[in-house]
């Protein structure tokens, strides 16, 4: 009997650690269309970003940073505010006719707001910095540097 009980909490508090891991899905609209996803890690998290950039052409790019989360806390009325900050990588490409590579570091910065309901809105700068490359020439990723957007995600 103790090694049932004992079996039960076991798995009881198994269960309630694994929905006290924070997620979030959505999306954001920046220089283009991508799918956002949010791993909460401790106090921090984990962002994946996955999308369809209109730069000079159609393209596609992933983003993944690690981002330090920071409470607003003078800001707190029925939701909360964070503002957080990340590094990370990116890769991707755009043009068909020409195609242009690039690949680098990726930071993060933004604030995001998370609702009394499961919801959250975000607004950020998330730059990919290196190097880009086409056929016959390599470059700087100039188009990295403007990625400025805003986000809603569903909170689970």
């Amino acid at each position: 009997m103790k090694r049932f009980i004992f079996a039960m909490s076991l798995m009881l508090c198994i269960g309630l650690a694994a929905n006290a891991q924070s997620r979030a899905i959505g999306g954001r609209l920046g220089h283009g269309i991508e799918f956002s996803y949010q791993h909460q890690l401790g106090s921090n998290m984990v962002n994946l970003q996955a999308g369809l950039p209109f730069l000079n052409g159609f393209g596609i790019e992933g983003v993944v940073t690690y981002d330090w989360i920071f409470p607003i806390s003078s800001w707190q009325e029925k939701g909360t505010w964070n503002w957080y900050a990340g590094v990370g990588g990116g890769v991707g490409m755009w043009g068909f006719d020409h195609p242009v590579g690039f690949v680098g570091v990726a930071g993060r910065i933004g604030v995001e707001y998370n609702f009394w309901f499961p919801m959250q809105l975000s607004l950020d700068w998330s730059p990919v910095v290196g190097p880009s490359f086409g056929h016959d020439w390599v470059g700087f990723n100039t188009w990295g540097m403007s990625s400025f957007g805003l986000g809603i995600r569903y909170l689970f």
